[in-house]
């Protein structure tokens, strides 16, 4: 029986090694990486163009500031849920299982006894569970007699998935979690952001990854990933790179939107490379290698570690929005110059826009207006 999984997970892992998208990702992935670490070097070499915020902690004096954050069962989310709990927030934290939810609480308020932290199970892929949970979020506001209003919300949510998985909508998963479900959730809590008393942010967290994508077109097919599957095998670090710019040119058009009316500002974060779960879909042994040569060459943190770009970005001085995180100790670099084009940028919110629109309107969905 063992050997026979061990046979099994060998296969598996050649049959990885042996496709483009372990290439990509092992090649491609590692450049990127080192492209955004040469811009912190870069900037060391020339100190006047080091561009880094400092981070203003939030006043608890008027209203407890409150935070949402998406993916917070593990990893990144759960760290950055335990750090902004330590600075005075009230945490919500937002998952896919109810069982992690529960033991990500407990964990947190064994660490600081003294936080406020409230869970709801959402699936970032699903429109009809984001919608519930704006519903759900709006009510538990107001029967605890807060402000009815957000201060803070991190869209951290992501996976990498090895295999084809539809939603509901019968969009792609992978970039309906790492970027349609961010866009429609940000949007649907936008007035609770702009209804703060004080300033609000949104950071999207995103990656080194957006950097290995060099030209592509947001048509619907694209966007909702449907264009990628007709390759014989599931393009799982495309669709990952392809996510996680997309997040971006979404984070710089929402900035461009809400910067001269709003006191909502909006900041991309890039943790880096980071020992997370995320590679779970991965084969154990490649996984395992990969993380080891990134420990080797010094590249690799824990989520604790990790989480200070996230941490950056959040706590940031209000006035600050439109920028990428990178490298902690509130340094920032800049993204790859197709993450930072306006048309293109524009051109993928009327196109998302337009699913979401061409999703709400099919037979058996609810219209969230």
């Amino acid at each position: 029986m063992a050997l026979g999984m061990v046979k099994k997970e060998f296969l598996e892992a050649l049959h990885f090694v042996c496709s483009v998208e372990f290439w990509r990702m092992a090649v491609l992935w590692a450049i990127s990486l080192m492209i955004s670490y040469w811009q912190l070097f870069t900037q060391t070499l020339f100190p006047q163009k080091i561009k880094s915020y400092p981070r203003c902690y939030p006043s608890t004096t008027s209203i407890r500031p409150v935070c949402i954050i998406t993916g917070a069962t593990s990893g990144l989310g759960a760290a950055a849920a335990y750090a902004l709990s330590k600075e005075g927030f009230f945490v919500v934290i937002v998952g896919r299982s109810s069982q992690l939810l529960s033991e990500t609480v407990r964990k947190i308020k064994d660490g600081n006894e003294n936080a406020h932290v409230k869970a709801f199970e959402v699936d970032l892929s699903s429109f009809q569970s984001i919608l519930k949970f704006k519903d759900s979020m709006q009510k538990w506001l107001l029967d605890s007699g807060f402000h009815c209003s957000v201060q803070l919300l991190i869209n951290n949510a992501g996976i990498l998935a090895t295999s084809h998985r539809l939603t509901a909508e019968g969009y792609d998963q992978m970039i309906s979690t790492n970027y349609i479900g961010p866009f429609y959730l940000t949007n649907l809590l936008l007035p609770l952001l702009r209804d703060s008393p004080v300033s609000s942010r949104i950071v999207n967290v995103t990656s080194f990854t957006h950097r290995s994508v060099f030209d592509i077109q947001v048509d619907k097919d694209t966007v909702s990933g449907k264009c990628l599957l007709r390759s014989k095998r599931y393009p799982c670090g495309q669709i990952y790179e392809y996510s996680k710019l997309f997040l971006l040119l979404f984070s710089y058009e929402l900035h461009h939107q809400l910067c001269s009316t709003d006191q909502v500002s909006v900041i991309a974060a890039d943790p880096g490379a980071v020992q997370t779960n995320i590679m779970r879909e991965v084969p154990t042994s490649l996984s395992c290698m990969a993380f080891t040569v990134l420990k080797l060459l010094g590249l690799l943190q824990s989520p604790e570690s990790g989480v200070s770009s996230i941490l950056d970005a959040a706590l940031a001085p209000p006035e600050t929005s439109g920028v990428y995180f990178f490298g902690g100790r509130g340094r920032t670099i800049k993204s790859s110059a197709l993450s930072r084009n306006i048309k293109l940028a524009r051109e993928l919110w009327t196109t998302t826009s337009d699913l979401l629109l061409q999703s709400q309107l099919a037979p058996g969905e609810s219209d969230p207006s």
